[in-house]
């Protein structure tokens, strides 16, 4: 299938505001054409033009099927205007006629003259060009001449890089608002999601916060809460962050992914949420954003799309542009620059920044369970030990480590473990804990408390594994 079927096609695909600004490649084919036409005009086809282009790289006799010796052609843009306007600059280079008929007039009366010279009155012309003609064959730099340029402006040419650069432009824009626009909506969205996904505080009566101040040797399980939808959002978003839909962060295949890749991994995304029964959240708010979350990123899909679409439009059109017309452009001209810099500036990746915008932006609206966890046991680390290094531990890991004679920070290896008592109990993160993961607190709290009541049977001698029978 030809391109621009396939280019058309993909396109019907998009939203209509993507695909109005779209790169219009069957216009610029057409305009192609014109280029081909005018220059057919001038009596220059493209086998010819590019034998002309390619002077230098061409020996004389192939030259001089096309024009005479002397006369050369560049195709080259207007550096002086703000818009792309191509010619072909003829020169034409003979020597200085005055200095040659003075030597002329100094050739004997009885030199020999060809067989079909014409009558005497025309002798003298006919030795000129004659005398010309030899003069353009020595190798003298002594002798001046005279250069004549003839600059033929391409009018069909320059009506195509009107239209691509103007599209260009225009989709540069475009998508500068698109940006804008999409880091609007997800605010909005994080908004939304953050009243429905309530921490403790906000959605129980009973949630009481810690304190040093008030009896700290005693730590309560935190209340479960139903009103929230916090658990869930969590859940969503560990799930969207496993599939990395857009772009892998693993070592072996870091990088983007292609559209076929990137579709696939969003379905499979989606298909995991309602697998999980995540789609049934609480609240109708939390189920529209849910809606909303989705459609942002099958939105950043079509703007891949779009994007990928549009630099493979412009890369063909130019390079059929090349061939049709013979017509490259020059890449010391800085027509050409500011033409590569428009393409250049409308491939660079936006859905990478709105993949971005949505870490930023949307995803720490609920707090990861990984940037809670205790180094050692990867669980939360619910009444959390922060060491005078800095580092920061659960209770149980620490008092595992204390028994072991082991003094030295697993992290830093600073001898700060054997020093740390109640006093290093982070009381800040512990209500933090509570209050954003109840669930989680409440379940370590239990391992926790399991934990130490088999130690201690184990100093008694009782081994907690066996079971307890009564005769």
């Amino acid at each position: 299938m030809h391109f621009s079927k396939t280019y058309a096609q993909l396109l019907e695909a998009l939203p209509p505001e993507l695909r109005e600004n779209a790169v219009q490649y069957r216009q610029l084919k057409k305009l192609i054409h014109k280029i081909v036409l005018e220059l057919a005009t001038l009596g220059l086809t493209p086998r010819d033009l590019q034998e002309l282009l390619n002077a230098h790289n061409q020996d004389a006799e192939k030259m001089s099927r096309v024009l005479p010796d002397g006369y050369s052609v560049v195709y080259e843009l207007n550096e002086e205007s703000n818009r792309i306007e191509p010619c072909l600059r003829f020169t034409v280079t003979v020597p200085d006629e005055r200095n040659r008929i003075e030597e002329i007039q100094q050739i004997p009366p009885d030199a020999e003259t060809p067989a079909d010279t014409p009558p005497e009155d025309g002798a003298v012309s006919r030795s000129l060009l004659a005398a010309l003609e030899q003069r353009r064959a020595e190798v003298d730099t002594g002798v001046t001449s005279t250069s004549h340029e003839i600059v033929i402006p391409l009018v069909s040419d320059s009506a195509f890089f009107d239209v691509l650069s103007s599209t260009l432009e225009s989709i540069s824009r475009h998508l500068l608002v698109v940006q804008q626009q999409f880091n609007e909506t997800l605010k909005q969205l994080s908004r939304a999601i953050a009243s429905s996904a309530r921490p403790a505080s906000e959605s129980s009566t009973a949630f009481k916060p810690y304190s040093v101040l008030k009896d700290p040797g005693t730590i309560h399980a935190p209340p479960r809460i139903h009103n929230t939808d916090l658990n869930a959002w969590r859940e969503i978003f560990q799930l969207y962050v496993e599939a990395e839909v857009f772009e892998s962060m693993q070592e072996q295949s870091r990088g983007e992914w292609d559209m076929e890749e990137t579709e696939q991994r969003l379905t499979k995304f989606a298909e995991r949420v309602t697998t999980r029964g995540l789609t049934a959240l609480k609240f109708p708010e939390s189920r529209a954003a849910l809606n909303s979350f989705l459609e942002l990123n099958i939105f950043i899909l079509n703007i891949k799309k779009f994007q990928v679409a549009n630099s493979e439009a412009t890369r063909k059109i130019l390079k059929k542009h090349a061939k049709r017309t013979a017509l490259a452009l020059p890449s010391t001209i800085s027509g050409h620059e500011r033409l590569a810099l428009i393409t250049h500036s409308n491939s660079v990746t936006l859905p990478r920044a709105l993949v971005q915008a949505i870490s930023e932006i949307l995803l720490p609206v609920v707090p990861p369970l990984d940037d809670y966890a205790c180094l050692i046991c990867t669980a939360i680390a619910f009444k959390p030990i922060r060491l005078t290094c800095g580092h920061l531990f659960c209770v149980r890991c620490l008092v595992k480590m204390q028994k072991r004679g082991q003094g030295s920070c697993p992290m830093c290896r600073a001898p700060t473990v054997l020093r740390a008592d109640r006093s290093n109990v982070d009381w800040a993160l512990l209500n933090f804990m509570q209050d954003w993961f109840p669930e989680e607190a409440r379940e370590k709290l239990k391992q926790n408390e399991k934990e130490a009541a088999e130690e201690e049977l184990r100093e008694l001698g009782i081994d907690p594994a066996q079971t307890c029978m009564v005769m």
